[in-house]
């Protein structure tokens, strides 16, 4: 009887390929961007000042509503001011710029929650001032290091990694919420506690994973295509899972079982995307992530073609600043006009969205719906489509028909202009429509503008250039919303009562408290498109010739 015996390689051999996928996925780009993914999907602290942290200080410190609302404004302040975090992403590494910012927000809202409890005595106005200030300027420093780490993985998709991304910040309110009421809070301060716990451990435990990896040597393969639909996909199910979800709990009463179950289905919905990159490492058989440049064969990296283009335009010695494409420090943008160009338009563009997202409570009080609470949510859900979607077909609009990102930002604010104007003219079901088109609208600025800025002004320094583009936020939002949009409901709210004067708050009712403010938007929101195309006729050559030299 012959006797086979088990060779003895065949284990070693098989654990040995088991550690090398494992250091392959430990380096994948696609592991990076889902978990870029999570931090953002706690990165909007903010979101969740007006709703649920602002009334437990109110309540516990006896504020009023003026000091309630300079807290707000130190809130809007922290979210706008990220030029620190910007400048130290030029010279840390993504674990310093998230561990900096969770640090901030740790003791910030740590010492809001200490206060509000009772633990710490009662600090001037001032100093909680600061603190929230402190507390919630450290999601900038999330947002910079989840940005630049992608972008610079994914040069080739710049506007789905920006929607994407973008798109789970801005759902993060709605995110945080539902896992909040998971734990039955016993104490309206509990929800601080969370903001300063919550958040911060997130990023600790992904701290060393969102960073700058080698990238694939086959980028924009097919295979990349197929795992941002799927990516897409989760989007998708999540933010209708999601709309469901707060709609079901602004009309009905549910049982705490009901909330804890919800939440935990969220919770699963929001791991799914980690089978993207688990599948393009374990089922794919390529190890393409972790091979470097010089190892395989050669690619063409969309920064060196877009400097290679203009430099063969343009000698050495006659240049004596960066050429479209290149690598802009802050300071050399700002001296060109299309990066103003773009900055206007954002200025604008969110300017008009903003007054709508900001009054929204009140358009729809004086409509004569009581119940605000689905609006929000679903004015909330589109601004994350509105994202995700707007880095989606950007990102088209330069593969297909080689034209500038910018292009896609024109369009939206024209659909924009035509929303407000449906509000302006009183036609029916205008809540719903204007609702809907400004909060994508609003969104999708947030995917096209970033990914518009990397591509004319490289990104070595874009976690500068994305920071001061923030700022487009609260100038906007002072001019249109806190002197134009308010003054036009005061004035109509005087007139109703047959009053001139302002010794007591005033109501307006009817669709003409807004329907001024939504036509003057209109406006704006044509004066944005025009700027836009004028960067897209600024621009047309160069992504022309992008798009021919990508496609040899």
């Amino acid at each position: 009887m012959i006797k086979f015996r088990r060779r003895k390689s065949v284990k070693p051999l098989t654990m040995a390929l088991w550690r090398q996928k494992l250091e392959t996925l430990s380096n994948d780009r696609w592991l990076v961007f889902v978990c870029a993914m999570w931090i953002q999907s706690v990165a909007g602290v903010g979101y969740l000042f007006g709703g649920s942290m602002s009334p437990a200080i109110k309540t516990s410190l006896g504020y009023n509503q003026k000091q309630i609302g300079l807290l707000g404004v130190a809130k809007n302040l922290g979210d706008a001011i990220g030029f620190v975090s910007g400048a130290l992403s030029e010279v840390s590494p993504s674990w310093a710029v998230l561990l900096v910012g969770a640090a901030q927000n740790f003791v910030g809202y740590g010492v809001v929650w200490l206060v509000v409890t009772g633990q710490l005595p009662n600090l001037p106005l001032w100093m909680l001032f600061v603190a929230i200030f402190v507390g919630t300027n450290g999601e900038t420093y999330y947002n910079t290091a989840s940005l630049v780490s992608c972008i610079r993985n994914f040069p080739e998709s710049r506007g789905p990694v920006v929607g994407i991304l973008k798109g789970f910040s801005g759902l993060s309110g709605a995110i945080l919420t539902q896992v909040y009421l998971m734990f039955t809070p016993s104490h309206d301060s509990s929800v601080i506690l969370m903001v300063a716990l919550g958040p911060p451990l997130v990023v600790l435990a992904l701290l060393f994973v969102v960073r700058p990896v080698e990238r694939s040597c086959r980028a924009n393969s097919r295979a990349d295509d197929l795992r941002f639909l799927a990516i897409y996909g989760f989007c998708v199910v999540l933010a209708v899972y999601l709309l469901g979800l707060l709609v079901l709990q602004s009309l009905v009463d549910v049982t705490q079982t009901v909330i804890t179950a919800s939440g935990a289905i969220l919770v699963v919905l929001m791991v799914a995307p980690v089978l993207v990159p688990f599948a393009s490492v374990f089922l794919s058989g390529s190890n393409a992530t972790s091979v470097k440049p010089e190892e395989g064969t050669s690619s063409v990296d969309p920064n060196e073609v877009k400097t290679l283009i203009e430099r063969s335009d343009v000698s050495p010695e006659k240049r004596r600043a960066p050429c479209i494409g290149e690598d802009f420090t802050l300071l050399q943008a700002l001296g060109q006009t299309d990066f103003w160009l773009i900055f206007m338009s954002l200025v604008l563009g969110v300017g008009s969205g903003i007054t709508v997202i900001d009054n929204l409570g009140q358009i729809c009080y004086s409509l004569g719906y009581s119940n605000t609470k689905v609006f929000v949510s679903l004015i909330s859900i589109s601004n994350f489509l509105g994202r995700v979607a707007g880095g989606y077909f950007s990102e088209l609009i330069i593969r297909k028909l080689s034209l500038p990102r910018t292009m896609a930002m024109s369009a939206v604010q024209a659909i924009m202009s035509l929303g407000l104007i449906y509000y302006a003219v009183d036609w029916p079901g205008k809540i719903y429509v204007v609702t809907i088109v400004i909060g994508m609208g609003y969104g999708a600025h947030w995917a096209i503008a970033p990914a518009s800025v990397s591509d004319i002004f490289g990104l070595k320094c874009f976690g500068s250039l994305y920071n001061f583009q923030i700022t487009a936020l609260p100038i906007g939002s002072f001019v249109f919303s806190g002197v134009i949009a308010s003054n036009i409901y005061d004035y109509y709210a005087r007139k109703q009562a047959g009053t001139s004067t302002e010794t007591r708050s005033l109501t307006c009712t009817g669709s003409v408290c807004y329907s001024v403010t939504c036509g003057l938007m209109s406006v704006v929101c044509l004066m944005a498109m025009l700027l836009s195309l004028s960067v897209v006729y600024r621009t047309r050559k160069f992504y022309l010739r992008l798009h021919r030299v990508s496609k040899t």
